[in-house]
């Protein structure tokens, strides 16, 4: 969990789950969304992907990354257990 609060508690990484919500992204496509180095867009998603918050599948030259939900899931239902 803690890697997850991490992953979460920084705005690009939350603006690229964002992005992800919408649809599968290359990095490159992630990169063009911000005014950052891709060398830094590349950092988030490997703690995104740490996080298990997106995972990566490589095609050709090019890592198409998606939005891993399940674990949103799991971090809701601990949220609303806490709650009772």
């Amino acid at each position: 969990m803690n890697t997850l609060f991490k992953a979460l508690n920084d705005e690009t990484r939350r603006e690229i789950l964002n992005l992800l919500k919408e649809k599968d992204l290359t990095a490159g496509e992630i990169a063009a969304s911000f005014d950052i180095s891709k060398p830094s867009i590349s950092h988030h998603l490997d703690l995104l992907k740490q996080a298990n918050l997106v995972s990566s599948v490589k095609k050709g030259q090019y890592v198409t990354y998606s939005l891993n939900t399940t674990i949103l899931e799991e971090v809701m239902q601990w949220i609303i257990h806490l709650k009772n």
